[in-house]
């Protein structure tokens, strides 16, 4: 039995409280709307839609800066190894 990936869809109900929320997939979402079967945890309304999120990209990690080697060029700012 494989693992099911789920969608996580930030949403927004008529009165402008955001939540989110998980679903099997965009279908299970639709159904459910159209069904009215999600309410707004904070004042119970089914008026429910997507709401505008942020979406997490993957990128190439961010590197590290290295560590300060303690000459004497590193206090002023201009160690070699920090320079890149």
């Amino acid at each position: 039995m494989g693992i099911q990936a789920m969608i996580r869809y930030s949403l927004e109900c008529s009165h402008e409280h955001v939540f989110e929320h998980w679903f099997d997939n965009m279908a299970d979402y639709d159904g459910k709307v159209e069904a009215k079967s999600l309410a707004c945890p904070e004042c119970g309304d089914t008026d429910v839609r997507k709401s505008l999120m942020a979406p997490s990209i993957g990128g190439p990690a961010a590197t590290a800066q290295p560590a300060p080697c303690g000459a004497p060029a590193c206090a002023s700012g201009m160690c070699p190894s920090m320079m890149g």
